[in-house]
């Protein structure tokens, strides 16, 4: 690529089409918007899933950009749901069916030479027979609109259309590289002679390796591989670092095709590092590593999946940095290239899964689905992060034909990963190389998960991994009571739990990070499954401390009680047994005024996680120390210790009051180049700083500058706590955010677009 146009600001959009609309360059009836964009607004819960499913038409002019002869012009479209119909011009330019893949077509004949390009786009958002997940139901919702990026990308007459840098040998200390390029010879002559200079540079530009060779690219398209047995140690001394959780090194593959005087570049990210599912568990760059981690869908409250990149990557630092998870599921579509490029940076492992819910169509149907595979890997296969392609429709019976072909895609397409396909049958047929199940089979005796062998069927180990649990088996809202609460904890503690003591699973993943928007079948008959362990504002419900816990403490000390501290909450009355997710050596617990009890034993109960939770029960407490039902209720303190040394505090008030409201914005910066967003959250605390969990008061948000708040501006909190998030118009300048709440002052604060 020589160059790459982006096309996301100042498109036109009408929540119709009219045949003849391709042809018309009036704009007369849109609405001018930026990308990525939902076709419509919804409301936080309670509306018709059908309310967005029609079809709309979006328009956007350009101007031609300097082209020499026999330089090549692609329009990219990054995600466009459901169906698209892209026209140039008033030119039809063709389709493509699936909401969660990129498609181009080359348009440098259709370029007008001088003057203003018409790009239209016919979108349709209706849940297509023909179009996967579509045909059966599904527990969540797919939206509508051009959600994602567009692009102009340009090339020379002799480019790169991809290539996969795949590192090998990445254990032994002089590591390599396989090279394949797939190139396209667009010139008039039946071949060319060129030169491919491959470079690698490390995150400070410096080079670590580089050749060159010599190619003669035929007309059309060609595939070139080059192995490379040692690329160090290279001259200044540097040497290639491995890709790991705690220091996830990136590096640079730079491919610069040259043809007499032109150049056209590749860029990629890599990184090195070897990923084996075995029958003994996962093996990251040699060692066993556990997974734990968590499912994720791609939604947000009002604009379903229309979210730029800094959401995008506010999601993966939340599952990284936040909960201290190693692993996420792309449940169950391709996700953001974004969100991606984020997990490779931090060190966050994927497993990346085709769109689909237990439905498999007809022939056609099918088609679209393999077609969906290789345009997920042929897009991914560089991520290092990315470490399972799931090429079954979660959830679906077996078929042999059609998985016996998505298999084969994935696997000629990138052999370097492991196959998956996530199942919730017994005994289904392996033709991948790990068996991944969704089990909810829950309280068993003595195991919250089936044994691997009574899973597959048969008489040998083979590399398995839980894929979901919990989820429609546990739902809880934030709002819920202390008791529901506290069942939502112990269904992931006891599955995570099971998962570490058994070393033929390689870990578990799950159901799911955030609460999410879904059809009427599903849910909680307000359009929202409350299955996560954060809300859909990324809000923590108690359950999201039993991963955020589970981190060294020298990394992050972590001291959460599940209590709402306060005696009437529960059934009979009481606080006890308290469970304290907890990373620390050991406890005090202050009741009043008297002395602090020392909590040293750990649960035995679920003693082979990495950090199990205290459970302080009525016998850590010396006779009328807790207080009586219809004695005073009194303050509490709880103190987490390591190395004898008090690291974390909470502390509970026995009276709790409104006292605060808390404006927590993310970002005080937003780019001005293009639409972006933070979030906002509001909260209600008492005297010690604690939300209020059933608080539910008004909230009205005012803003002047260039944004806008995404959403009502008025709403009314949800257990103490709720969010929204300012989105930018692409235009810099200070935005000024006014919130207000009845019995609290007013807050202003700004944020700068820039």
């Amino acid at each position: 690529m020589i160059q790459r146009l982006e096309l996301i600001n100042d498109w036109y959009y009408r929540d119709c089409y009219i045949p003849g609309m391709e042809e018309n360059q009036s704009v007369e009836g849109f609405t001018r918007v930026n990308l990525p964009h939902a076709n419509l607004e919804l409301p936080y819960h309670y509306f018709d899933e059908t309310a967005f499913q029609f079809i709309s038409c979006y328009k956007h002019f350009f101007q031609t950009p300097q082209l020499e002869k026999g330089q090549v012009a692609l329009l990219r479209f990054e995600g466009v749901m459901a169906y698209a119909q892209v026209y140039l011009n008033g030119t039809y330019l063709g389709e493509h069916k699936g909401g969660y893949t990129p498609f181009s077509f080359s348009v440098d004949q259709l370029l007008k030479p001088d003057g203003d390009n018409e790009i239209t786009v016919v979108v349709d958002s209706t849940e297509r027979n023909d179009i996967p997940p579509f045909g059966g139901q599904i527990d969540y919702l797919t939206y509508g609109g051009i959600y994602r990026e567009v692009y102009l990308d340009l090339y020379e007459p002799v480019h790169i259309k991809n290539a996969r840098i795949e590192p090998i040998h990445v254990l032994d200390e002089h590591k390599g590289l396989q090279v394949n390029c797939w190139i396209e010879n667009t010139s008039l002559a039946s071949a060319v002679e060129t030169t491919l200079d491959i470079q690698l540079l490390d995150s400070d530009g410096k080079v670590v390796f580089d050749t060159e060779k010599t190619l003669t690219c035929p007309s059309g398209q060609s595939q070139i591989s080059f192995q490379f047995e040692d690329i160090e140690p290279h001259e200044n001394g540097h040497l290639v670092k491995l890709w790991t959780l705690e220091d996830p090194a990136l590096y640079t593959a730079q491919l610069t095709l040259r043809t007499g005087n032109k150049a056209d570049l590749f860029t990629t990210h890599i990184g090195f590092r070897s990923a084996e599912f075995r029958p003994e568990g996962f093996f990251l760059n040699g060692h066993r590593t556990q997974l734990i981690g968590l499912n994720r869908h791609q939604s947000w409250p009002y604009v379903g999946y229309a979210m730029p990149k800094r959401a995008q990557c506010k999601d993966a630092d939340i599952l990284k940095y936040d909960l201290h998870v190693n692993l996420v599921r792309t449940s169950h579509y391709p996700q953001s290239i974004h969100f991606l490029n984020r997990c490779d940076e931090i060190g966050l492992l994927v497993l990346e899964e085709i769109p689909g819910w237990q439905h498999i169509g007809d022939e056609q149907w099918q088609q679209v689905a393999q077609e969906n595979v290789r345009e997920m890997v042929e897009r991914d296969w560089n991520h290092p992060s990315i470490i399972m392609w799931q090429v079954r429709i979660n959830e679906s019976g077996d078929n042999h034909d059609f998985y016996t072909q998505t298999n084969f895609i994935a696997r000629s397409l990138d052999p370097s990963r492991a196959i998956g396909g996530t199942r919730y049958i017994e005994n289904s047929e392996l033709l991948e190389d790990v068996y991944t199940m969704n089990d909810f089979s829950e309280d068993q005796g003595t195991s919250y998960l089936r044994q691997p062998r009574k899973v597959t069927g048969l008489d040998v180990d083979v590399p398995y991994l839980i894929t979901e649990f919990g989820g429609h088996m546990y739902p809880t809202k934030k709002t819920d009571c202390e008791e529901r609460q506290i069942g939502h904890v112990k269904c992931h503690l006891n599955v995570q739990r099971d998962a570490f003591a058994n070393p033929s699973i390689s870990g578990a993943t799950g159901w799911c990070l955030f609460d999410y928007n879904t059809h009427k079948d599903f849910g909680s008959g307000d359009r929202i499954c409350h299955h996560g362990v954060m809300d859909m504002f990324r809000i923590k419900k108690f359950a999201a401390y039993v991963y955020k816990s589970q981190i060294r403490p020298e990394i992050e000390p972590v001291l959460m009680p599940v209590t709402f501290w306060a005696r009437g909450e529960r059934s009979i009355g009481g606080i006890l047994p308290l469970i304290v997710l907890s990373n620390c050596d050991y406890l005090t617990i202050q009741y009043g005024e008297h002395q602090p009890l020392a909590i040293t034993r750990k649960s035995d109960e679920f003693k082979n996680l990495p950090y199990p939770p205290f459970v302080i029960n009525l016998s850590d407490f010396p006779p009328n120390s807790l207080g009586d039902w219809g004695m005073c209720w009194e303050d509490g303190i709880i103190c987490g210790y390591i190395n004898n040394q008090k690291v974390i505090e909470k502390q509970y008030a026995k009276n709790p009051l409104p006292t605060q409201l808390r404006i927590q914005p993310d970002d005080g910066k937003l780019d001005a180049g293009h639409k972006d967003v933070t979030r906002v959250l509001v909260s209600v605390l008492d005297q010690k700083g604690n939300v209020l969990p059933f608080a539910d008061n008004i909230v009205k948000v005012s803003i002047t500058g260039p944004a806008r708040i995404q959403g009502p501006s008025q709403f009314s909190l949800k257990g103490g706590s709720f969010g929204f998030y300012v989105e930018s118009f692409g235009e810099p300048g200070v935005v000024w955010v006014q919130v207000e709440s009845e019995g609290f002052p007013s807050q202003t604060f700004t944020i700068d677009v820039a």
